[in-house]
Protein backbone atom coordinates (compact mmCIF):
# COMPACT_ATOMS: atom_id res chain seq x y z
CA UNK A 1 0.00 0.00 0.00
CA UNK A 2 0.95 3.75 -1.28
CA UNK A 3 2.49 5.48 2.23
CA UNK A 4 2.28 9.56 1.80
CA UNK A 5 4.00 11.81 3.98
CA UNK A 6 1.55 14.42 6.20
CA UNK A 7 2.42 17.66 7.08
CA UNK A 8 3.94 16.56 10.21
CA UNK A 9 6.39 14.25 7.95
CA UNK A 10 5.48 11.08 9.52
CA UNK A 11 4.56 8.79 6.62
CA UNK A 12 0.98 7.03 6.61
CA UNK A 13 -0.93 4.53 4.77
CA UNK A 14 -3.31 6.12 1.66
CA UNK A 15 -6.69 5.38 3.28
CA UNK A 16 -8.13 5.53 -0.10
CA UNK A 17 -8.65 2.10 -1.85
CA UNK A 18 -8.22 3.60 -5.36
CA UNK A 19 -4.63 5.03 -4.41
CA UNK A 20 -3.69 8.19 -6.59
CA UNK A 21 -0.52 6.54 -7.10
CA UNK A 22 -1.55 4.16 -9.56
CA UNK A 23 -1.31 5.10 -13.54
CA UNK A 24 -4.65 4.39 -13.99
CA UNK A 25 -5.10 7.73 -11.79
CA UNK A 26 -4.41 9.97 -14.72
CA UNK A 27 -7.75 8.45 -16.71
CA UNK A 28 -9.77 8.69 -13.63
CA UNK A 29 -8.62 12.50 -13.10
CA UNK A 30 -9.51 12.99 -16.91
CA UNK A 31 -12.86 11.29 -16.89
CA UNK A 32 -14.75 12.81 -13.05
CA UNK A 33 -14.13 16.20 -14.22
CA UNK A 34 -15.97 15.66 -17.59
CA UNK A 35 -18.39 13.81 -15.94
CA UNK A 36 -19.03 16.43 -12.69
CA UNK A 37 -17.60 19.73 -12.81
CA UNK A 38 -20.20 21.36 -14.58
CA UNK A 39 -22.87 20.17 -11.95
CA UNK A 40 -19.99 20.86 -9.02
CA UNK A 41 -19.82 24.48 -10.80
CA UNK A 42 -23.36 25.13 -10.77
CA UNK A 43 -23.62 24.50 -6.78
CA UNK A 44 -20.82 26.67 -6.64
CA UNK A 45 -22.30 29.72 -8.45
CA UNK A 46 -25.43 29.19 -6.92
CA UNK A 47 -24.17 29.19 -3.26
CA UNK A 48 -22.76 32.75 -4.60
CA UNK A 49 -18.58 31.74 -4.60
CA UNK A 50 -17.35 35.75 -5.09
CA UNK A 51 -14.68 38.32 -5.18
CA UNK A 52 -12.56 38.15 -1.84
CA UNK A 53 -13.71 34.24 -0.63
CA UNK A 54 -11.42 31.99 1.23
CA UNK A 55 -12.04 28.48 0.15
CA UNK A 56 -10.67 25.33 1.09
CA UNK A 57 -10.61 22.46 -1.55
CA UNK A 58 -10.33 19.15 -0.06
CA UNK A 59 -8.80 16.20 -1.68
CA UNK A 60 -8.64 18.17 -4.72
CA UNK A 61 -7.51 15.99 -7.12
CA UNK A 62 -5.80 17.09 -10.35
CA UNK A 63 -7.12 20.67 -9.18
CA UNK A 64 -9.81 21.76 -12.00
CA UNK A 65 -12.32 23.20 -8.89
CA UNK A 66 -9.23 24.56 -7.18
CA UNK A 67 -8.59 26.62 -10.15
CA UNK A 68 -11.95 27.35 -10.60
CA UNK A 69 -12.53 28.95 -7.34
CA UNK A 70 -9.16 30.85 -8.00
CA UNK A 71 -10.29 32.45 -11.05
CA UNK A 72 -13.80 33.34 -9.08
CA UNK A 73 -12.59 34.56 -5.96
CA UNK A 74 -9.69 36.64 -7.77
CA UNK A 75 -6.16 38.30 -5.90
CA UNK A 76 -8.86 39.20 -3.13
CA UNK A 77 -9.45 36.00 -2.24
CA UNK A 78 -7.77 32.97 -1.86
CA UNK A 79 -8.33 28.84 -2.54
CA UNK A 80 -6.13 26.08 -0.51
CA UNK A 81 -6.16 23.02 -2.27
CA UNK A 82 -4.94 19.99 -0.33
CA UNK A 83 -4.58 16.08 -1.03
CA UNK A 84 -2.50 13.40 0.74
CA UNK A 85 -0.92 12.64 -2.74
CA UNK A 86 -0.04 16.13 -4.20
CA UNK A 87 1.34 14.90 -7.41
CA UNK A 88 -1.18 15.87 -9.74
CA UNK A 89 -1.41 19.62 -8.42
CA UNK A 90 2.27 20.48 -8.61
CA UNK A 91 2.27 22.54 -11.59
CA UNK A 92 1.53 25.88 -12.71
CA UNK A 93 -0.76 27.48 -11.21
CA UNK A 94 -2.43 31.10 -9.92
CA UNK A 95 -0.95 33.05 -7.22
CA UNK A 96 -4.01 33.14 -5.04
CA UNK A 97 -4.18 29.29 -5.18
CA UNK A 98 -1.80 27.30 -2.68
CA UNK A 99 -1.23 23.68 -2.41
CA UNK A 100 -0.58 22.07 0.68
CA UNK A 101 -0.02 17.60 1.09
CA UNK A 102 -2.99 17.17 4.13
CA UNK A 103 -4.58 14.43 6.02
CA UNK A 104 -7.84 15.71 6.50
CA UNK A 105 -8.89 12.69 9.19
CA UNK A 106 -5.57 13.35 11.05
CA UNK A 107 -3.13 16.89 10.33
CA UNK A 108 -4.11 19.94 12.56
CA UNK A 109 -6.82 21.78 10.66
CA UNK A 110 -5.34 25.00 8.59
CA UNK A 111 -5.06 28.49 10.40
CA UNK A 112 -8.17 30.69 10.08
CA UNK A 113 -11.43 29.63 8.80
CA UNK A 114 -13.31 29.22 5.06
CA UNK A 115 -16.18 31.10 3.56
CA UNK A 116 -16.37 27.73 1.77
CA UNK A 117 -14.85 24.29 2.16
CA UNK A 118 -15.50 21.76 -0.92
CA UNK A 119 -15.01 17.89 -1.33
CA UNK A 120 -16.06 15.37 -3.67
CA UNK A 121 -16.11 11.69 -4.01
CA UNK A 122 -14.02 12.27 -0.30
CA UNK A 123 -16.28 11.30 2.56
CA UNK A 124 -17.35 7.65 1.03
CA UNK A 125 -13.77 6.05 1.27
CA UNK A 126 -13.29 7.31 5.14
CA UNK A 127 -14.01 5.43 7.78
CA UNK A 128 -13.96 8.26 10.22
CA UNK A 129 -16.35 10.28 7.68
CA UNK A 130 -18.47 11.26 10.59
CA UNK A 131 -15.69 13.06 12.39
CA UNK A 132 -14.33 14.52 8.74
CA UNK A 133 -17.47 16.25 8.52
CA UNK A 134 -17.27 17.89 12.37
CA UNK A 135 -13.55 19.08 11.19
CA UNK A 136 -14.64 20.88 7.95
CA UNK A 137 -17.72 22.29 9.56
CA UNK A 138 -15.24 23.75 12.49
CA UNK A 139 -13.32 25.09 9.83
CA UNK A 140 -15.91 27.42 8.56
CA UNK A 141 -16.55 30.86 9.41
CA UNK A 142 -19.75 31.63 10.72
CA UNK A 143 -21.92 32.02 7.62
CA UNK A 144 -19.59 29.75 5.47
CA UNK A 145 -21.13 26.84 3.16
CA UNK A 146 -20.24 23.21 2.44
CA UNK A 147 -20.70 21.64 -0.18
CA UNK A 148 -19.60 18.17 -0.61
CA UNK A 149 -20.90 15.52 -3.00
CA UNK A 150 -20.45 11.83 -2.65
CA UNK A 151 -21.50 8.60 -4.61
CA UNK A 152 -25.12 6.41 -3.93
CA UNK A 153 -24.29 3.34 -5.93
CA UNK A 154 -26.69 1.60 -3.86
CA UNK A 155 -29.93 3.72 -4.68
CA UNK A 156 -30.07 2.96 -8.02
CA UNK A 157 -28.14 -0.43 -9.63
CA UNK A 158 -28.84 -1.79 -13.48
CA UNK A 159 -31.89 -3.49 -13.77
CA UNK A 160 -31.67 -5.46 -16.73
CA UNK A 161 -34.82 -7.55 -16.02
CA UNK A 162 -36.68 -4.17 -16.11
CA UNK A 163 -34.55 -2.52 -18.87
CA UNK A 164 -33.04 -4.81 -21.01
CA UNK A 165 -30.92 -2.25 -22.47
CA UNK A 166 -29.04 -1.93 -19.66
CA UNK A 167 -25.63 -4.04 -18.97
CA UNK A 168 -24.27 -5.61 -16.00
CA UNK A 169 -20.85 -7.00 -15.52
CA UNK A 170 -19.16 -9.25 -12.98
CA UNK A 171 -16.62 -7.47 -12.45
CA UNK A 172 -18.65 -4.81 -11.42
CA UNK A 173 -20.26 -6.49 -8.96
CA UNK A 174 -17.24 -7.47 -7.13
CA UNK A 175 -15.56 -4.28 -7.48
CA UNK A 176 -18.84 -2.79 -5.59
CA UNK A 177 -17.95 -5.72 -2.44
CA UNK A 178 -14.30 -5.23 -2.43
CA UNK A 179 -14.55 -1.31 -1.75
CA UNK A 180 -17.38 -2.12 0.70
CA UNK A 181 -15.05 -5.38 2.26
CA UNK A 182 -12.59 -2.24 2.57
CA UNK A 183 -14.65 0.62 4.62
CA UNK A 184 -16.00 2.38 1.33
CA UNK A 185 -19.77 3.91 2.15
CA UNK A 186 -21.16 2.56 -1.07
CA UNK A 187 -24.44 4.66 -0.41
CA UNK A 188 -22.79 7.75 1.69
CA UNK A 189 -24.24 10.24 -0.89
CA UNK A 190 -27.61 9.83 0.38
CA UNK A 191 -27.26 9.57 3.62
CA UNK A 192 -25.48 13.23 3.43
CA UNK A 193 -28.85 15.87 3.77
CA UNK A 194 -29.75 14.52 7.29
CA UNK A 195 -25.73 14.64 8.32
CA UNK A 196 -25.63 18.59 7.70
CA UNK A 197 -28.74 18.69 8.96
CA UNK A 198 -28.00 17.30 12.80
CA UNK A 199 -25.30 19.15 13.10
CA UNK A 200 -27.43 22.32 12.63
CA UNK A 201 -26.68 23.83 8.87
CA UNK A 202 -29.03 25.78 7.28
CA UNK A 203 -30.71 26.94 3.59
CA UNK A 204 -30.11 22.70 3.20
CA UNK A 205 -30.02 22.42 -0.60
CA UNK A 206 -29.53 18.48 -1.68
CA UNK A 207 -29.68 17.17 -5.46
CA UNK A 208 -29.08 13.49 -6.88
CA UNK A 209 -28.42 13.43 -10.41
CA UNK A 210 -27.28 9.78 -12.58
CA UNK A 211 -25.91 9.78 -15.51
CA UNK A 212 -25.81 6.95 -17.84
CA UNK A 213 -22.99 5.96 -19.05
CA UNK A 214 -22.20 4.67 -22.55
CA UNK A 215 -19.17 2.21 -23.85
CA UNK A 216 -16.46 4.15 -25.08
CA UNK A 217 -17.60 7.68 -22.68
CA UNK A 218 -16.05 9.16 -20.24
CA UNK A 219 -18.02 7.18 -17.87
CA UNK A 220 -17.17 3.74 -18.68
CA UNK A 221 -13.49 4.77 -19.15
CA UNK A 222 -13.66 6.13 -15.36
CA UNK A 223 -14.84 2.08 -14.29
CA UNK A 224 -12.25 0.78 -16.52
CA UNK A 225 -9.91 2.69 -14.36
CA UNK A 226 -11.12 1.26 -11.46
CA UNK A 227 -11.79 -1.79 -12.70
CA UNK A 228 -8.29 -2.46 -14.00
CA UNK A 229 -6.94 -1.07 -10.57
CA UNK A 230 -8.09 -3.52 -8.26
CA UNK A 231 -7.46 -6.17 -10.86
CA UNK A 232 -5.96 -8.68 -8.81
CA UNK A 233 -8.74 -8.58 -5.88
CA UNK A 234 -10.92 -9.06 -8.58
CA UNK A 235 -9.42 -11.74 -9.38
CA UNK A 236 -8.42 -13.49 -6.01
CA UNK A 237 -12.16 -13.62 -5.14
CA UNK A 238 -12.25 -15.92 -7.17
CA UNK A 239 -15.36 -15.05 -8.77
CA UNK A 240 -14.37 -13.76 -11.92
CA UNK A 241 -12.12 -15.15 -14.27
CA UNK A 242 -9.15 -13.63 -16.01
CA UNK A 243 -11.18 -13.94 -19.05
CA UNK A 244 -14.35 -12.84 -17.86
CA UNK A 245 -12.59 -9.71 -16.55
CA UNK A 246 -10.72 -8.75 -20.08
CA UNK A 247 -14.30 -9.19 -21.47
CA UNK A 248 -15.82 -6.94 -19.50
CA UNK A 249 -13.00 -4.26 -20.13
CA UNK A 250 -13.65 -5.20 -23.48
CA UNK A 251 -17.42 -4.71 -22.77
CA UNK A 252 -16.88 -1.43 -21.89
CA UNK A 253 -15.56 0.02 -25.25
CA UNK A 254 -18.54 -1.46 -27.05
CA UNK A 255 -20.97 1.69 -28.28
CA UNK A 256 -24.38 -0.68 -27.54
CA UNK A 257 -22.63 -0.68 -23.62
CA UNK A 258 -25.48 1.27 -21.27
CA UNK A 259 -25.24 1.40 -17.23
CA UNK A 260 -25.88 3.96 -15.04
CA UNK A 261 -23.20 5.16 -12.90
CA UNK A 262 -23.58 5.73 -9.19
CA UNK A 263 -25.85 8.76 -8.31
CA UNK A 264 -23.85 11.93 -7.53
CA UNK A 265 -25.40 13.75 -4.10
CA UNK A 266 -24.69 17.15 -4.18
CA UNK A 267 -25.59 18.85 -0.70
CA UNK A 268 -24.57 22.39 1.07
CA UNK A 269 -25.01 23.92 4.11
CA UNK A 270 -24.53 27.30 5.80
CA UNK A 271 -22.91 27.58 9.10
CA UNK A 272 -25.54 30.04 11.17
CA UNK A 273 -24.04 32.96 10.76
CA UNK A 274 -23.28 35.91 8.56
CA UNK A 275 -23.31 35.22 5.14
CA UNK A 276 -21.51 36.30 1.63
CA UNK A 277 -20.20 39.57 1.58
CA UNK A 278 -21.19 40.39 5.33
CA UNK A 279 -18.99 37.29 6.37
CA UNK A 280 -16.05 38.44 4.25
CA UNK A 281 -15.51 42.11 5.50
CA UNK A 282 -16.24 41.17 9.14
CA UNK A 283 -13.06 39.02 8.93
CA UNK A 284 -11.05 42.08 7.01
Amino acid sequence: MNTTASTSGSPRPSPYVLDNAATETRVRFSALPALYDATTIRHLERIGVESGWRCWEIGAGAGSIARWLASRVGAAGSVLATDIDTRFLDTERPSNLEVRRHDIVADPLPDGTFNLIHARLLLVHLPERENVIDRMIAALKPGGWLLTEEFDSSSAPAAPERCPWESTLKSAAVFREIMVARGVDSGFGRMLPGRLRERGLQELHAEGRMLMMQGGTAGAHLMKANYTQLREAILESGKVTAAEFQQDLLRLDQPDFIAPLPIMWSVSGCRPGLKGKDAVQATT
